[in-house]
């Protein structure tokens, strides 16, 4: 599988390059450098010249790497993507302050060799895929892991954040109930890939959840208006950047875009508790 690389033009209007992909199908959104106009928006004036060499500097690692020792297994690409990005470059879950916003800034991973699954995922992904191989961010709860497949068809599920391993089911059910509970159990939705655009949500969510419990809606909101760049079609981020537009007090705004929801959700009893709630704004903007 080809890695999608957009136009060099476009990497110095991050905020322009992440709208022109919202028409794009999913399968054309280059996902680490999508994360990395997002993190630019948060540094500007910055270049992202040394951060996508990097990106092709771990592409060619890898690529030198299967040259020597070729991999067709799954298990084979999990230890070569393990052995590259976590012992030869460094790269780890940030253990010590998990919390820190820079974990979810693909520019500051770099920087750091440091972040959440989801940062590490990107990275994992954007190298095993420019090797052609077929690699899925999963719906995995709390903890974002890899699906990687082998040449036979064979799968390999690995932990970017704690150095790439391949995990058992064991790990896997261990995982869960200590990420949701003891009372979890594995179920096939945690197995479903996830889309380009899933996994970049999946990133900023974990900015914009941090910004909320500090209570910084307005910086909260700048992050959903983000996403909803490059995933204008995802229903769930109008409904909720209209309710955070109303916690901010501005019903006007919460009206746009729950009336957006509206044209975008699929039917059922959300749609009616939303439209309720959209009655009561109109009544209090008389």
């Amino acid at each position: 599988m080809a890695v999608p690389v957009a136009p060099v033009s476009l990497v110095t209007a991050p905020r322009l390059a992440l709208a022109m992909l919202a028409d794009q199908p999913d399968d054309a959104v280059p996902l680490a450098q999508a994360a990395l106009w997002l993190a630019a928006l948060d540094h500007p004036g910055k270049g992202l010249d040394t951060y996508t060499d990097h990106l092709q500097s771990l592409v060619d690692a890898l690529r030198d790497r299967l040259r020597a020792s070729p991999a067709g297994t799954a298990a084979d690409r999990a230890s070569a993507l393990s052995a590259v990005l976590a012992t030869d470059w460094g790269y780890q879950g940030d253990v010590e302050t998990y919390e820190d916003l820079q974990n979810a800034d693909l520019m500051r991973v770099i920087d750091r060799r440091r972040g959440l699954p989801v940062a590490l995922g990107i990275l994992y992904l954007h190298v095993a895929r420019a090797q052609g191989w077929d690699a899925h961010g999963l719906n995995f709860p709390g903890h974002f892991l890899i699906r990687l497949e082998g040449e036979a068809g064979d799968r390999a599920i690995i932990d970017p954040f704690h150095g790439g391993p391949a995990l058992s089911v064991a790990d896997l059910r261990s995982l869960l109930k200590a990420m949701t509970g003891q009372a979890a159990e594995l179920t096939p939705d945690m197995y479903a890939p996830l889309s380009n655009r899933a996994v970049l949500i999946r990133l900023q969510s974990n900015i914009k959840m941090r910004l909320l419990d500090g209570g910084m809606l307005d910086a909260a909101g700048e992050i959903l208006q983000r996403m909803l760049l490059f995933a204008p079609q995802d229903y769930r981020l109008w409904r909720e950047n209209g309710l955070l537009y109303m916690r901010r007090g501005n019903l006007e705004s919460a009206l746009d875009s729950l009336e957006t929801y509206l044209t975008l959700a699929p039917d059922g009893d959300d749609r009616t508790r939303i439209a309720q709630v959209m009655a009561e704004l109109r009544q209090r903007l008389q």
